[in-house]
């Protein structure tokens, strides 16, 4: 390893020492004395690394000869996992102390899963991007089972290793397979084979599969079956976790594939992920119309909305790429925000995932509910909300790349997905009082939720530089 290769992957670097000197300390000075400060400290540094990647800047740089990749688009992604992850943690400091969850092993193994999403986003070869991504899946298999006293918590780590362990297969098949037929794993190299007009069909088979294993990761449709279970059975903060940062990771890492290993044949993936995007659209969208628990209700809401997403990647080009890392940086505030509530959702102090507990709301607690009401209208897509102009770009990227009745099928699909979204603000306001939930609310969470709906509302004003960044980032990638 060179100093140039060191300090490409310092931040990786930084973050894997951190991880490794806050294990021993929990193990020399008490697991459940210092769980608290390490996951503050965890936060902290999540922050500082993230403001770092961010400020770094500079041309594209690769390090062990091209295995990992240093660019605009890879810092863009980075940047929404670290936040997005502190944020989370900071979020579910108080949630997991008062039912004596937080141990602290749980932040090691979020900023250990981080790390892999870092080494997913920067991959530039089928090696890096394996190691990558089984470092981020091992620590969610354990973060999923984390309540050791919940069957539910048991059985959605169990449903979650069995079926990511599936999925990792089809992705280390298709990996073979494309290594068999083009002779080499670099994305650098497979691009040379792949030139326009000629994919081997063996290189083909290859990238289905590894699209396939990748669909797992972002709970697409057909590959979705794990996430209302786990959603549901998981700690309310595991889950937030799930529903934010690796869905960021997993979109770029496919967004990395397809573009620097494939990106001279953009018709024949565009079709399966164009396929794939409608199924899960149409799924997450109708599925979700008869769920009472509001954390399955978000496990759906993530599949349609994953669908749009891939809807931007499915266009080919740069601008869907801009649109793709838009959509997926505004879903991950709006995930933020709608999380603080459902972390703050009690009665007598236990906690309440029941969608009807949340009638007439608004009477005690008008605040709340109108910035609540702001996330799920963000989340349904309702103009001038920053959801709406999200949705607009990927449906303008796909138009622009000749993908009509794609686009058509969006609006179809967001139309019936807003029926859940409106269904529990009219919840809020129209229902039947029933018996109220409880006041309290952390201070960060208070923080996050009513921040994450001002930038619903000030975004569709000022976008805060993301624009800017968005379209450097997929400049950086499609080339």
């Amino acid at each position: 390893m060179t100093s140039a290769d060191f300090s490409t992957i310092l931040p990786e670097f930084l973050l894997a020492v951190f991880a490794m000197v806050a294990l021993l300390g929990g193990v020399w000075g008490g697991k459940d004395k210092i769980a608290g400060a390490v996951l503050w400290a965890t936060v902290a540094v999540l922050v500082l690394v993230g403001v770092w990647t961010g400020l770094r800047g500079g041309e594209a740089v690769s390090a062990f000869n091209g295995m990992f990749i240093d660019d605009a688009f890879a810092r863009f992604a980075k940047v929404a996992i670290l936040l997005s992850a502190a944020a989370v943690l900071a979020m579910s400091a108080d949630y997991m102390a008062r039912r004596d969850l937080l141990r602290f092993e749980y932040p090691i193994l979020v900023v250990l899963a981080v790390i892999g999403m870092m080494m997913m986003v920067s991959a530039g070869d089928l090696m890096s991007l394996y190691m990558g991504l089984e470092l981020q899946s091992l620590a969610l298999y354990v973060v999923a089972a984390l309540r050791r006293d919940s069957t539910k918590s048991s059985e959605a780590g169990l449903k979650y290793f069995v079926l990511g362990s599936l999925s990792s297969g089809l992705l280390l098949y298709g990996a073979s397979l494309t290594y068999g037929f083009a002779g080499t794993t670099s994305f650098a190299g497979i691009i040379t084979v792949v030139q326009e007009g000629h994919l081997p069909l063996g290189v083909l088979f290859g990238l289905v599969f590894m699209v396939t294993g990748l669909a797992f990761k972002v709970s697409a449709v057909p590959f979705h079956m794990w996430t209302p279970d786990v959603y549901e059975g998981s700690p309310t903060p595991v889950t937030a976790f799930f529903a934010t940062a690796p869905k960021m990771a997993a979109m770029a890492l496919i967004a990395r594939l397809v573009h620097d290993a494939f990106g001279h044949v953009t018709a024949e993936w565009g079709q399966v992920i164009g396929l794939i995007a409608v199924a899960s659209m149409f799924l997450g969208s109708i599925a979700g119309i008869g769920q009472k628990n509001i954390k399955r209700l978000m496990a759906y809401s993530s599949i349609a909305h994953m669908g749009f997403a891939l809807l931007g990647l499915t266009a080919g080009t740069a601008e869907g790429v801009q649109a793709m890392l838009l959509y997926m940086t505004i879903y991950v505030a709006m995930n933020v925000g709608t999380f603080a509530f459902i972390l703050s959702m009690e009665r007598d102090g236990q906690p309440v995932t029941d969608i009807s507990a949340l009638n007439m709301y608004a009477k005690n607690e008008p605040v709340k509910a109108l910035a609540l009401l702001v996330l799920f209208f963000s989340l349904a897509g309702v103009p001038p909300m920053l959801g709406f102009f999200a949705k607009f770009a990927v449906l303008k990227a796909a138009l622009g790349a000749g993908f009509i009745w794609l686009a058509a099928l969006g609006v179809v699909a967001s139309v019936i997905g807003a029926f859940y979204y409106l269904r529990i603000v009219y919840y809020m306001y129209f229902g039947t009082e029933t018996e109220a939930l409880d006041t309290r609310m952390p201070a960060v969470q208070w923080v996050l939720l009513m921040l994450s709906a001002f930038v619903m509302v000030a975004g569709a004003f000022n976008l805060f530089g993301i624009e800017g960044a968005a379209q450097a980032a997929a400049a950086a990638l499609v080339r």
